[in-house]
Parts: structure tokens; sequence; C-alpha cells
């Protein structure tokens, strides 16, 4: 006989083959973040404000899906494929006198043609920045599914209800995130402070659609408050968390929050040294838990974890899928998901950028211009009308120049050697 729980799986795994409840704008009413609804005003004309996005970033709710979890490919995909010969000659053309400085990792899952993999310096570490948020993400849907196993739609009322402050863990980061009252259809940006509160499902919202550090660390606390607290941390008030901080040994602490963003990497086969985070976004965060062992990343580790995504295993088919929601780029498109030719495609995206400077040595030392480090990353998945589809990790540390401009240009260039079809090849025996 079938057990029931086996019959559920099922069937969601083939509701998810077919069209997903996903929430670009008009997701409102599933997330209550209420800049979706700002948008979704501005494009009904019920806010006469021009929506300036290109059309790629206009999915309705229905749109979303994973690529590679009802497909062969995706079957196919415990490891990642072997290189493919001419794609990998082109992609080699790319880089002629930037090997040093790039290293990149490109997986053409399109339908209808076989998979092609390439990639340069695959295994060679960057620091992360931003593109680590990918990862406290992973560890919020982690400790959410713990609270309510197989139980998305009880996790997605938590993320909606549960309000927090974002208290000293919030400072400081001059990255703005949006304000938006829907009784008065205020509006405005700034930045985040210690009194600030939003839902889960916000915070959550800031920390990849604007990049938001202090939102980042906000996320990353709520999740350790999960794995440590259980069911308890529903109802429990902020008092009460910041006693736990307070009273608990730091290095316990320092323990626990990277064992939190840590472990669920290590359940997908992501080693420590190919992606791994040890200190929090900010500040105020670190003066609570400090930093241990250090934040790294590599392409092969952020390729193993958007095919993951793709196959619907991080965590489970539900939270991969929410997840990617979350990825997908309904605010101002920046660097590699800038460039025009993706501006029909659907991008999933995170971008994480880390500069250092000498001013001894460069008095004019700018921003994401460091001497000493200048790291520029991006992760995106790219989902083109026509089918194409194609996931890319790309890491630079070129120094004294923003690197902003070459990742854009690099997204035209990936774009265009994906979109050369492979040669057919003839059977065998002609």
């Amino acid at each position: 006989m079938n057990h029931p729980r086996f019959i559920l799986i099922v069937a969601f795994i083939i509701g998810l083959c077919g069209n997903s409840a996903a929430y670009p704008i008009d997701g409102y009413s599933l997330t209550k973040i209420r800049r979706l609804l700002r948008l979704e005003w501005m494009q009904k004309g019920e806010i006469q404000e021009p929506l300036q996005l290109p059309a790629g970033s206009l999915l309705s709710v229905e749109d979303i899906q994973l690529s590679l979890i009802c497909t062969s490919k995706g079957d196919s995909m415990d490891v990642l494929p072997d290189i493919d010969p001419e794609f990998q000659k082109a992609l080699d053309r790319l880089f002629p006198n930037l090997h040093e400085s790039y290293s990149v990792a490109i997986l053409d899952i399109t339908p209808g043609r076989a998979t092609r993999y390439a990639k340069r310096q695959e295994m060679r570490g960057f620091q992360p920045g931003s593109v680590g948020k990918l990862a406290v993400i992973t560890s919020l849907f982690t400790e959410l599914d713990k609270l309510f196993p197989n139980d998305l739609e009880s996790a997605q009322e938590l993320l909606r209800t549960k309000m927090v402050t974002g208290r000293n863990w919030a400072v400081f980061d001059e990255h703005t995130v949006p304000f938006f009252d829907p009784e008065t259809k205020k509006f405005f940006k700034r930045p985040v402070n210690e009194k600030d509160v939003f839902s889960l499902y916000e915070w959550a919202d800031h920390m990849l659609s604007v990049s938001n550090n202090g939102a980042a660390s906000v996320v990353w606390r709520e999740a350790i408050l999960m794995r440590v607290f259980g069911e308890c941390y529903i109802e429990m008030n902020e008092e009460e968390a910041d006693h736990f901080f307070k009273y608990t040994p730091k290095s316990q602490l320092s323990d626990l929050a990277v064992s939190v963003v840590n472990d669920p990497l290590r359940k997908l086969g992501i080693t420590q040294d190919e992606w791994r985070l040890g200190q929090l976004f900010t500040r105020g965060a670190t003066a609570y838990i400090p930093g241990k062992g250090g934040s790294l990343g590599t392409p092969n580790g952020l390729m193993k974890w958007m095919v993951a995504l793709e196959r619907g295993l991080v965590i489970n088919p539900e939270s991969s899928l929410e997840i990617k929601r979350l990825m997908y780029m309904t605010d101002r498109r920046i660097r590699y998901a800038s460039n025009r030719k993706l501006a029909d495609a659907a991008v999933y995206f995170k971008s994480g950028s880390l500069y250092k400077c000498d001013r001894n040595t460069m008095p004019n030392c700018g921003k994401y211009q460091g001497n000493v480090e200048n790291y520029m990353n991006s992760v995106a998945i790219v989902e083109h009308p026509d089918g194409t589809t194609y996931l890319v990790a790309l890491m630079s540390n070129v120094l004294r120049r923003n690197s902003n401009n070459d990742h854009s240009a690099l997204a035209a260039n990936i774009d265009d050697l994906v979109r050369v079809a492979p040669p057919v090849k003839a059977p065998p025996g002609n």
C-alpha cells in the first residue's frame, strides 16, 4: 500500500512540472512583501509612476519553475558534467588575457539539446562577498523545514507574520531598502537602522533584492534562534532572544553560527573548500558573534548549489522553488544582470563585492577599485523566452578597476556563446 506521505510528495512534484505558484510582482498576497504591492499597483496603473523594469522582470505568479526537477538532465546531475570540448574552446576565447583574475563556470541546460559545461579555474577560492547571502537564505529555509516539516504553507505564514526588529545587528550598511505604506502609498528608500521592523519575508527580500547587509545579519540571527529554540521560536519575544545572545559564550555562538549556515551546504555535497561562510555581514552583528574560519567561494561550489536548486534538492522542491522566487530580479538590475541582452530574460541573480584599499600606494583608491583586494562575483540563472536556459558562476579579483562594466560585457559575451547551438552529431556509422 502506498504511504500517504509518499503520495503527497509525488503529487507535489507532479504539480511542479506544470505551472507553479511563484510570486514575482503579483506575489504580495502570498508574501506580504510591501514593495511587491507597490510594483503591482504601478503595473496596473493604480500608482501613476512608470514601471521601469525590463520585460524579463515581469513574469506572473504562474511562470517560475525549477528547470531540472522533471527532466532527464536533472536526473543525471548528481555530479557536474564533463566539459564539452567545443563549448570550452569558446569560453577560453573570452579570457585571452584575464586568466589569473577571473574564474567562471557555465552550464547550458537549454531544453531540447545536449547539456554543455565549461569552466576556468573553477576551484580557485575568492572572498564571496554578498553571494554568500545565498547560503544564508538556504539556512533560513533549512531551519523553517525543521519547524514545519514538508509544510511550506505554515512556514510562509510565519515568514509573513513574524515581525522582528533589526536592532544592533542591522547596522551599519549603506545599501538602501524600500519602505512602502499601502495605506498612504508613501514610498522612500534609506539605509536600515536598529529600530526598523520588518517581517521575516521582507528581511529576506531586502537581503537578496537589494543585497542589504543588515538584513543578511538579521536573517542569519533568526535562523540561529530557530535552530536553538525550535518550536518555542514561533512565540519568543526579542527580550528572550537578546538574553540568549548576551549570556551565551561567544565561542559557542561562533560555532553555532558557522554550523547553521554551512551545514546545509555540506548536505548538498559542497565542501568547505568550495564554499563556506565564517562571519556575519555587519559590525553590529559581529559584536555579538565573532567570525570563525573565514569565508570563501568558488565557481564550482556555487554551480553545485544552483544545480541542486534547479533539481529541487535545496532542502526539498518547495523550498528550492521558494528560494528561486526570492532570487527573481524585480528590482534594479546591476552588474552582470544589467546587460541589455538579458533584458527579455528572466534572471535569478545575486552579486557580491568586497574591496580593500592601501591609500599609501594609491591615494585616490575608490569604491570597487581596491588595490589590495577587489572582489566582484556574480551568480545568475538566465531563462530566455525562446527557451535558452543556463547557469553562470563568475568570480573575479581585478585590482584597481571597477569590474562592473566588465561583468556586464561578459554577460553579453556569455549569452552569445550559449546561444550558438552545438553542431548536430551524425549517427554512428555515417
